[in-house]
Formats: C-alpha cells, structure tokens, sequence
C-alpha cells in the first residue's frame, strides 16, 4: 500500500512543482524610474507586476503595494516565437510619459496611447527586461 501511495502522491508533487514553476514564470517585476501616464491614470515611479496567464489573451500590470491594476487585450507581436523578453514603450508628451504597448515575450497590445497620436512633441521610449 505504502508503495502504491508513493507513485500517486510522487505525481501530484511534481504537478504542483510544475504550477508553481509556470505560475512564477507568468510574472516578472519591472522598476518604471519615472511618472506616466496609463489609461488616463498617472502612475508614480515604482515597481510594477506584468503577468500574462499562458491560457489567456490578457496581460495586466498592477503596481506593487497597492490596487492599481491595469488588464488588456494581446495578440500576436513581430517577434520570434521563443522571444522572452517584457518591454515596455512609453511615449514621451512634453514633460509626460505615456505609456504605449505592453510587449510579453511573442504577445503585445495594440497602441494604448491612441489619444496621443497628434500630438507632434512625442519621443519614445522603451523599458526592456527578461524574465
């Protein structure tokens, strides 16, 4: 019985080891050393969460420390399919940063800063890290 309970709680072990493996890979902290703008939002400087659920469609930032949360929409990104990397794109408006795209590995969002699109004093800017 002994060796019977060993090959059926083994698997079970190694299953939540694997969940727990992926879950920490959906995540990865990223430190945004300036104020921007997200959603019509101003976010202070700080360290944020990007996640991305392998099974979802949706990527969310969410600011460490407190209920800011931010959640859109992925698609297919310009990037191999074994890209790791998290970027994140901030528009440069006057003395504002905006932010542009969310990039998770081979996912992006479309542009989130279409009401700045005009505006003509814009540079942009990337924050790129691996996770």
């Amino acid at each position: 019985m002994k060796s019977i309970l060993k090959f059926v709680l083994a698997p079970a072990v190694l299953a939540a080891a694997a969940l727990t493996a992926n879950a920490a890979m959906a995540e990865t902290t990223v430190k945004i050393p300036f104020n921007f703008t997200a959603g019509g939002h101003v976010c202070p400087a700080g360290l944020y969460t990007v996640e991305h659920e392998s099974d979802s469609g949706f990527v969310t930032l969410l600011r460490k420390g407190s209920a800011d949360t931010f959640t859109w929409v992925v698609g297919p990104a310009d990037a191999t399919p074994s890209e790791r990397r998290i970027t994140l794109r901030f528009d440069e408006v006057g003395n504002t940063h905006v932010l542009q795209s969310v990039q998770y590995g081979n996912l992006i969002t479309a542009r989130l800063d279409k009401k700045t699109l005009h505006d003509s004093e814009r540079d942009s800017n990337q924050l790129t890290g691996g996770r």
